[in-house]
């Protein structure tokens, strides 16, 4: 198998079965002035592909002789839904032992793991693609549908809402109501943020001075029927249980006590609920205020010990987002910040994409602008529990770029990034950190613009991190995300 073909604006494509995926980036290469060549069974198919004008022909791709007929194409795309003519069809090609870079519709997990043992540089499950898909269009909707609510609830109010937080609110306590109150004002609607204890910790109160958040302790609030809406934010930790009917419930824990709210969203998964209300404000379509901005931002960060303790995708990418509106010189002023925009970003690409394969972890963070930001989000990962060696690469404008970090004294990263892309690409570096650069090469025929980021992505990633696997001495693929 070989993963060093270059392919220039002249490439060729043969596509090997052209149901409608098939069919799909057919078009797509054309479009692109691509020339390619399609070889499908059907015989109505090829006719009215050559009907579109589009070079076509009939031949059965499991058949040896498909093999010659494409030998001179550099990509071979082999798109059928018969994965056992796939397999058939790799076979073939590999058998020739020519430097083309092969791609394969597989059907599941097994059925890639063959087609990838019989010589396929990238196999893609569409069933894999379209459930990832679903799952982003499930969550966007059911963040719509939840602001909705809210804001409904919020609506109704007629007096002024009562945010109520844990006792001796943490930041992201604070920094949570403090986004409720700016969504609340947005509606029209008044809001005041309540505490009961008191805002002991030196950064806490620092916090809350600079930003200038205006707290309220309930027991000097003289009148409490003026509320007549209630909401908990981040009030579970408290373990304490609220005497009153309450309307909202937000919190990244589960209550002990059952509350009967017309609105309620609990999260567990997300490490913090300053993350939960920052996902709120960019539903509602808000400008952000600078003193929400920077309070959300410090509250994820204080929650998640600078991103070290628990960090979730969602955690990274609210800080991401907030990162541009927050006053930095005041967030100094309490602890100074270490990550720059692109390293959240990156970070968060890193996280979400991650594969772990025991120690070792590899995760492919995208397109980036700044490659130093690899190497940082390569060191954050390295704090992860369980994980002694990390590399996270990303796509620049003709090259692929590589950071890795290692605590394993049995390992010289260095010269594992040396064999993996020493005859490709260039690699520098020691026992506990490395970089590699790859050219795009056998990818640079695929431009990069929107319309086809997903496929370089996903291109870049399988071939890209099964030769790091290889290179670490475990098999790509063992085990899911996760660490």
């Amino acid at each position: 198998m070989s993963t060093g073909v270059t392919i220039s604006s002249m490439s060729k494509y043969a596509i090997l079965g052209c149901g409608s995926v098939g069919h799909a980036v057919a078009e797509e290469l054309v479009e692109q002035g691509k020339d390619v060549l399609i070889v499908d069974k059907d015989e109505g198919r090829v006719e009215a592909l050559r009907d579109q004008d589009l070079n076509a022909q009939v031949a059965d791709i499991s058949d040896e002789h498909v093999a010659e007929e494409v030998s001179d194409q550099d990509v071979v795309l082999i798109m059928s839904s018969d994965v056992e003519a796939n397999k058939r069809a790799v076979e073939h090609i590999r058998e020739r032992d020519q430097e083309q870079f092969v791609v394969v519709r597989a059907s599941d997990p097994v059925s890639g793991d063959e087609l990838t043992e019989l010589g396929a540089d990238v196999v893609i499950n569409p069933s894999a693609v379209i459930a990832d898909a679903a799952m982003r269009s499930l969550e966007s909707g059911e963040l719509e549908f939840k602001a909705s609510k809210l804001g409904e609830v919020l609506s109704a109010t007629k007096d002024r809402v009562a945010i109520l937080t844990h006792d001796s609110p943490d930041p992201d306590a604070i920094a949570s109501a403090a986004a409720l109150q700016a969504i609340a004002e947005t509606l029209g609607v008044d809001a005041d943020i309540c505490y009961l204890g008191d805002i002991g910790h030196q950064e806490n109160r620092a916090f809350v001075n600079l930003l200038g958040i205006e707290l309220l302790n309930w027991t000097d609030v003289e009148d409490h029927d003026e509320y007549d809406t209630i909401a908990l934010v981040d009030h579970a930790k408290s373990g304490e249980t609220v005497d009153l009917d309450v309307d909202i419930l937000i919190d990244h824990y589960e209550p002990e006590a059952e509350y009967d709210a017309a609105f309620v969203d609990i999260r567990p998964a997300m490490s913090s609920t300053s993350t939960i209300l920052t996902k709120y404000i960019q539903e509602f379509d808000m400008n952000v205020d600078e003193a929400v901005a920077t309070a959300l931002l410090y509250g994820i960060r204080e929650e998640t010990l600078d991103f070290k303790r628990d960090t979730t995708p969602a955690d990274l990418t609210a800080a991401a987002y907030l990162y541009p509106f927050a006053n930095h010189d005041l967030l100094e002023q309490v602890e100074s910040p270490s990550m720059s925009p692109e390293t959240l970003d990156v970070l968060a690409e890193a996280i979400q994409s991650r594969e772990v394969q025991g120690s070792h972890l590899v995760s492919n963070a995208g397109f980036v602008r700044d490659r130093d930001a690899l190497a940082q989000a390569a060191q954050h990962l390295l704090n992860l529990e369980g994980i002694t060696t990390t590399a996270v690469f990303g796509i620049g404008e003709d090259r692929i770029y590589l950071a890795a970090r290692s605590k394993d004294i049995r390992m010289n990263i260095g010269k594992m990034l040396s064999d993996a892309y020493g005859d490709i690409g260039e690699a520098a570096g020691h026992s506990t950190q490395a970089s590699a650069e790859i050219p795009l090469g056998i990818f640079t025929g695929i431009e990069t613009n929107d319309d086809n980021r997903d496929t370089l992505l996903q291109l870049t990633e399988e071939a890209v991190k099964r030769k790091l696997f290889e290179a670490m001495g475990v098999e790509s693929g063992e085990s899911g995300n996760g660490s």
